[in-house]
């Protein structure tokens, strides 16, 4: 089996493994992500992820290989390093071999074909027009929008699950997932086809219940389950099997240290219908399954791919491993979390067991923040103006029957930040992020003076 490209030395890869690496140092941690802006607080691992530079080299031997001689690479190299990347995929993530593993840009990719096939079913008469898709209110917005241009066009009806936020405990998830579940099933009257649960949601960010949403749709006789968990490997402990969806997908690229785009979809070993489920980009592969589909779409550079093995030994530097990794990281965005909440006035959006490595912090009240468009312009405003990056979520739904959550001064708290830790994050970024909003409380700041017609004064 052919590996990853190496730089001429005198020692043998095996020697390499078989000796002991000390742990890595917090100045090497400083090196491996040197390429990142000094200049600005990088609390938004979740949005890209990041890539360091070791893993950065690797992909470019990959790619310098294939400019080598691209026959050779083509027919000697490709194949056989990305199923590699798959069996590091699949031993991560406990599936049952590399052949349950797809290799794919994304999880949008990932969805899409999912949702293709449930598009073909309603079109050769396998569902009937009206069957139910069921998905959560704050599922990403491609994969809703990828439910719509497949399922719903195709004729399926679709249902959403109304999350509440700020979310109190998982048993208020399943409370509301029961609840939409049972309308989708309309008594009987109609079948739930497949439905869609986050493992995380991106915003706002919350650690789903998923292993026990996955029970309840068993329980009800849903047909397939697709956990969409973009942001979920390198978060949280993953074993596909004792989650028990159909389809399981996941980006790399977010919190486990590969370049854009890779991700994996994973598809049961005993699932029926893996056979039928295609790659859109149909290629020269068609018809040999969806890893090998998956695997070839064209020419194109497939060197993200390729380096997967290499983020899984950068990660072996670490104490625990990517299980460590994630252990600290959500014990610190949990730290930061509560110094931004406290110097704030405001409350964490979710319990600390809802939260992987990123939380949501209440923002004070009277920032004013009233649309998806404040948001973006006070993010924007961070942004330029103070050199930090944080996504903002507008909160414009309370849980049934409850007023909107207020700060300590009684103003309605319809802002949330959602902060990020990954391994080169340091205290002094949240505390850039903390001194800004600070300031623009001091200043009596408003959001609706960034709105269209607006003038700021100097």
């Amino acid at each position: 089996m052919a590996s990853a490209p190496h730089g001429d030395t005198a020692e043998t890869g095996a020697d390499a493994k078989r000796r002991p690496r000390a742990p890595i140092t917090d100045a090497e941690i400083r090196a491996e992500f040197a390429h990142h802006d000094g200049a600005v607080a990088r609390v938004n691992n979740g949005t890209f992820g990041c890539c360091p530079a070791s893993v950065l080299a690797a992909r470019s031997r990959w790619q310098r290989l294939f400019l080598s001689q691209p026959d050779a690479f083509y027919f000697h190299s490709l194949q056989p390093g990305l199923a590699a990347s798959r069996a590091a995929v699949a031993a991560a993530v406990g599936a049952g071999g590399a052949s349950e593993v797809s290799l794919v840009d994304n999880a949008t990719t990932a969805a899409a074909i999912v949702m293709q096939h449930v598009a073909w079913s309603f079109a050769e008469g396998r569902f009937a027009p009206g069957d139910a898709v069921l998905m959560l209110h704050y599922t990403y917005s491609s994969v809703k929008n990828s439910i719509h241009a497949y399922a719903a066009r195709a004729g399926a009806t679709v249902v959403e699950v109304p999350l509440p936020f700020p979310v109190s405990s998982p048993a208020a998830v399943v409370a509301e997932f029961r609840a939409a579940l049972s309308l989708a099933r309309d008594a009987g009257r109609r079948r739930v086809r497949l439905a869609v649960i986050d493992h995380i949601t991106s915003m706002p960010s919350v650690v789903i219940p998923v292993r026990e949403l996955v029970a309840i749709c068993r329980e009800e006789g849903v047909d397939k389950v697709f956990v969409d968990a973009a942001h979920a490997i390198g978060q949280v402990r993953i074993d596909v099997r004792d989650i028990g969806a159909d389809f399981y997908a996941s980006n790399l690229h977010k919190w486990f240290f590969c370049p854009s785009a890779v991700a994996f979809l994973h598809i049961r070993k005993d699932e029926p219908i893996a056979s039928e489920l295609h790659h859109p980009v149909v290629s020269s592969e068609y018809g040999n399954g969806l890893p090998m589909e998956s695997a070839w779409i064209g020419v194109r550079d497939y060197s993200a791919q390729l380096v997967v093995p290499d983020a899984v030994d950068f990660m072996s530097r670490f104490e625990g491993g990517i299980e460590g990794i994630s252990r600290r990281n959500h014990e610190k965005v949990i730290e930061m979390g509560r110094m931004l909440a406290e110097a704030w006035g405001t409350f964490l959006g979710s319990p600390p067991e809802m939260c992987g490595s990123m939380v949501m912090i209440g923002l004070p009240g009277c920032l004013g923040i009233g649309s998806d468009d404040d948001g973006m312009r006070l993010r924007d405003m961070l942004r330029n103006d103070f050199k930090v990056e944080v996504p903002i979520f507008h909160n414009s739904r309370s849980a049934e029957g409850e007023e909107m959550a207020k700060d300590a001064n009684g103003d309605e708290v319809t802002g949330y930040v959602r902060i990020s830790h990954q391994v080169y994050n340091v205290r002094e970024e949240y505390e850039v992020l903390r001194d800004a909003v600070n300031k623009l409380v001091l200043d009596g700041f408003s959001c609706s003076k960034l709105r269209p017609g607006k003038v700021l004064s100097h």
